[in-house]
């Protein structure tokens, strides 16, 4: 019984596979009917226009950046042309220069980006006044003593010596340690006279918009960094979203190039996906400014969510590159008002040499009378001036006041409301990012002839 109900099934199945062998090409026959349209090859479309999305982001970025000085060549006449030319046009770097070649966006405008770093950042969050007070003038007092005060006591003997050598080396020694000690005793009270007097007046002398504007100027490279490290993350996701959000238009790309039927279907649509991921990308940088919570999900600008983080970055490169006391000593010395700090300075030395050695000091006696002293106080005014701020130059104490300077700006940064700081990073490139879009749709269109080039010949 076992046997014979095994023969059955056996001759069963054999009559089903035949059964099913002589049905195949039938059933193939109504296939190909149905999906006569498909190829295999067209699955490769997705992950192509993956691969173009993430791409041409990536070139888009490295082009806002890259190169850090121009390069390209001198084209005779241009500029006449490119003067009266659309805004956006003339916005191109080297446009206007008539030059054709490139600029990375961001530092062709280095001097803008300085000014758009102060009026939209650092001049939101803080005032010179506080920035010189986290200094800490009687420390910079102190350093200014203990770098320069032999230096300067030494200048005041010498001159004083200069103006009547032979009197000076007749009068005695108690003339001589009397002098030396006068200005020993009272040099540290000078000196923090003088740095307080420019902390009263730091707004007249110091100019924080120009400092930033002509350091930036000069080093684009600093440009590039507060961006680049302030927005790391955003400009990671700008890059990876290409490849996501490209696989996915590419998906939408197959029953239209299936439907239409033609050749240029791919590389139009590439020009679509270059400006749309890169469109899409921006607007899920900065919006929405404001948090939603939707369950599990948390929504709002990728920017803003790192906030925090943002912020101790951004005043970590300002505090080490740009608002330096090196930077800020070099601005009132030689800056657009070092004339009202010198001026300051010499009177402050004036008052401080008349008040230490007055007129019945022995000082006046051994150069011969007063206009001998005036003069020796003059010199030694002008002379004192560099002696007073030069050392806040000096690397030791710009690494010890640094960090002062960064916990001001991250702690008042953190503060800002959502829309302001997404204006501190979004507006030093808002105008231009229509050429970053426009990047990303011009290497779309060439990265669809690609993929055009790559489905019909596999």
């Amino acid at each position: 019984m076992n046997i014979a109900f095994a023969l059955l099934v056996e001759t069963a199945a054999a009559i089903g596979v035949a059964s099913t062998l002589r049905a195949l090409p039938a059933v193939a026959a109504i296939g190909g009917d149905l999906f006569g349209w498909w190829e295999w090859r067209l699955l490769l479309i997705p992950p192509i226009t993956g691969i173009i999305g993430y791409i041409t982001n990536y070139v888009a970025i490295y082009m806002l950046f890259h190169p850090l000085r121009f390069k390209g060549f001198d084209v005779p006449g241009m500029e006449k042309l490119t003067v009266n030319s659309p805004y956006r046009i003339r916005q191109i770097p080297g446009m206007l220069e008539g030059r054709v070649g490139w600029q990375g966006i961001i530092p062709s405008k280095a001097r803008k980006m300085g000014s758009i770093n102060v009026d939209t950042a650092i001049g939101k969050i803080t005032t010179q006044t506080e920035i010189f007070q986290e200094l800490d003038p009687d420390l910079l007092a102190d350093h200014i003593y203990e770098s320069a005060g032999d230096d300067i006591k030494e200048m005041v003997v010498e001159t004083i010596r200069e103006q009547n050598p032979e009197l000076w080396d007749d009068a005695p020694e108690q003339v001589h340690d009397a002098v030396r000690s006068q200005v020993d005793d009272q040099l540290p009270e000078i000196i923090q006279h003088i740095t307080e007097h420019i902390g009263e007046h730091v707004d007249e002398l110091f100019d924080t918009k120009m400092m930033v504007i002509e350091h930036l100027d000069e080093h684009p490279e600093h440009v590039n960094e507060i961006f680049l490290e302030t927005g790391d993350k955003e400009f990671d996701f700008i890059v990876n979203s290409g490849f996501y959000f490209g696989t996915l238009l590419g998906i939408f790309s197959i029953p239209a190039y299936v439907i239409i039927g033609s050749w240029w279907v791919l590389p139009l649509f590439g020009v679509f996906v270059g400006y749309t991921t890169n469109w899409l990308a921006l607007k899920m940088i900065f919006r929405p400014l404001q948090r939603h919570d939707i369950g599990p999900f948390t929504l709002q600008g990728i920017f803003l969510r790192r906030q925090d983080v943002a912020s101790e970055t951004y005043a970590e490169i300002v505090a080490r590159e740009i608002i330096t006391l090196e930077n800020i000593a070099d601005n009132l010395m030689y800056g657009p008002n070092s004339d009202r700090t010198r001026q300051l300075i010499r009177e402050d030395l004036r008052e401080s040499i008349d008040d230490m050695f007055g007129a019945d000091s022995p000082v006046v006696r051994v150069l011969g009378g007063t206009e001998e002293y005036e003069a020796v106080r003059d010199e030694v005014a002008e002379n004192g001036v560099e002696y007073a701020v030069s050392p806040l130059q000096e690397p030791e104490i710009n690494e010890a006041r640094r960090s002062a300077i960064e916990r001001l700006l991250a702690s008042r940064m953190k503060e800002l409301p959502p829309d302001e700081f997404a204006h501190m990073l979004r507006s030093a490139f808002k105008e231009d990012e229509w050429l970053l879009i426009a990047c990303g749709a011009a290497l779309g269109f060439v990265a669809g002839w690609i993929q055009l080039l790559v489905v019909t010949t596999v």
